[in-house]
Protein backbone atom coordinates (compact mmCIF):
# COMPACT_ATOMS: atom_id res chain seq x y z
CA UNK A 1 0.00 0.00 0.00
CA UNK A 2 1.09 3.33 -1.01
CA UNK A 3 0.76 6.04 1.69
CA UNK A 4 2.83 8.86 0.51
CA UNK A 5 1.18 12.04 -0.41
CA UNK A 6 0.96 13.50 -4.12
CA UNK A 7 3.58 16.16 -2.84
CA UNK A 8 5.31 13.72 -1.36
CA UNK A 9 5.43 11.93 -4.77
CA UNK A 10 6.52 15.31 -6.68
CA UNK A 11 9.44 15.65 -4.26
CA UNK A 12 10.65 11.83 -5.02
CA UNK A 13 9.91 12.81 -8.85
CA UNK A 14 8.08 10.04 -9.11
CA UNK A 15 5.12 12.38 -10.36
CA UNK A 16 6.40 15.51 -13.17
CA UNK A 17 6.11 19.31 -11.89
CA UNK A 18 7.57 22.40 -13.01
CA UNK A 19 9.83 22.84 -10.14
CA UNK A 20 11.07 26.48 -9.85
CA UNK A 21 13.34 25.89 -6.38
CA UNK A 22 14.94 22.69 -4.42
CA UNK A 23 17.02 21.71 -1.82
CA UNK A 24 17.83 19.21 0.75
CA UNK A 25 14.76 20.65 2.94
CA UNK A 26 11.86 21.68 0.39
CA UNK A 27 10.84 21.86 -3.33
CA UNK A 28 9.01 24.50 -5.18
CA UNK A 29 7.09 24.01 -8.14
CA UNK A 30 4.23 25.67 -10.01
CA UNK A 31 0.70 24.68 -9.78
CA UNK A 32 -1.29 23.02 -12.14
CA UNK A 33 -4.56 24.83 -11.76
CA UNK A 34 -3.06 28.67 -11.00
CA UNK A 35 -5.13 30.93 -8.91
CA UNK A 36 -2.73 33.62 -10.22
CA UNK A 37 -0.49 34.68 -12.65
CA UNK A 38 2.12 33.34 -10.21
CA UNK A 39 1.07 30.50 -8.48
CA UNK A 40 4.07 28.51 -6.22
CA UNK A 41 3.90 25.63 -4.17
CA UNK A 42 6.54 25.80 -1.48
CA UNK A 43 6.58 21.49 0.19
CA UNK A 44 8.44 20.63 2.79
CA UNK A 45 10.32 17.28 1.79
CA UNK A 46 9.41 16.11 5.70
CA UNK A 47 5.97 15.71 5.39
CA UNK A 48 3.67 17.20 8.10
CA UNK A 49 0.56 16.46 7.47
CA UNK A 50 -0.92 20.59 8.30
CA UNK A 51 0.32 23.57 10.29
CA UNK A 52 -1.97 22.21 13.58
CA UNK A 53 0.26 19.35 13.75
CA UNK A 54 3.89 20.94 13.50
CA UNK A 55 5.91 21.32 16.66
CA UNK A 56 8.21 23.61 18.17
CA UNK A 57 10.76 21.12 16.38
CA UNK A 58 9.51 21.94 12.99
CA UNK A 59 10.31 25.99 13.24
CA UNK A 60 13.70 25.96 11.40
CA UNK A 61 12.04 24.10 8.70
CA UNK A 62 9.22 26.67 8.87
CA UNK A 63 11.34 29.63 9.18
CA UNK A 64 12.85 28.04 6.17
CA UNK A 65 9.80 28.04 4.05
CA UNK A 66 9.00 31.22 4.41
CA UNK A 67 12.42 32.67 3.34
CA UNK A 68 12.43 30.56 0.44
CA UNK A 69 8.83 31.89 -0.66
CA UNK A 70 10.57 35.80 -0.16
CA UNK A 71 12.88 34.74 -2.19
CA UNK A 72 11.22 33.22 -4.87
CA UNK A 73 8.88 36.51 -4.85
CA UNK A 74 11.67 38.49 -5.53
CA UNK A 75 13.15 35.77 -8.26
CA UNK A 76 9.55 35.87 -9.93
CA UNK A 77 9.86 40.03 -10.06
CA UNK A 78 6.86 39.98 -7.48
CA UNK A 79 8.25 40.97 -4.06
CA UNK A 80 8.19 45.11 -4.74
CA UNK A 81 4.77 45.05 -6.23
CA UNK A 82 3.09 42.71 -3.43
CA UNK A 83 2.42 38.79 -2.56
CA UNK A 84 0.21 36.96 -0.59
CA UNK A 85 1.07 33.27 1.50
CA UNK A 86 -1.63 31.33 1.81
CA UNK A 87 -1.70 28.15 4.08
CA UNK A 88 -4.56 25.44 4.12
CA UNK A 89 -5.15 24.03 7.18
CA UNK A 90 -7.99 21.22 7.45
CA UNK A 91 -11.28 20.66 5.29
CA UNK A 92 -12.83 24.24 6.61
CA UNK A 93 -9.63 25.80 5.56
CA UNK A 94 -9.44 24.34 1.83
CA UNK A 95 -6.68 21.82 2.64
CA UNK A 96 -6.72 19.62 -0.29
CA UNK A 97 -3.58 17.64 0.34
CA UNK A 98 -2.66 16.30 3.56
CA UNK A 99 1.04 18.14 3.55
CA UNK A 100 1.89 21.44 4.81
CA UNK A 101 2.42 24.04 2.15
CA UNK A 102 2.67 27.84 1.04
CA UNK A 103 1.15 28.83 -1.54
CA UNK A 104 2.95 32.09 -3.08
CA UNK A 105 0.16 33.80 -4.79
CA UNK A 106 0.94 37.42 -6.68
CA UNK A 107 1.13 38.72 -10.18
CA UNK A 108 -2.58 40.58 -9.69
CA UNK A 109 -4.21 42.25 -7.18
CA UNK A 110 -5.62 39.98 -4.63
CA UNK A 111 -8.76 40.60 -2.97
CA UNK A 112 -9.18 41.10 0.70
CA UNK A 113 -11.03 39.33 2.40
CA UNK A 114 -10.09 36.42 0.67
CA UNK A 115 -12.50 33.45 0.01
Amino acid sequence: MDDQTLFEKICDKQIPATVVYEDERCVAFRDISPQAPVHILIVPRQPIPRLALATADDSTLLGHLLLTAAELARGEGVAESGFRLVINNGPHGGEAVPHLHIHLLAGRQLQWPPG
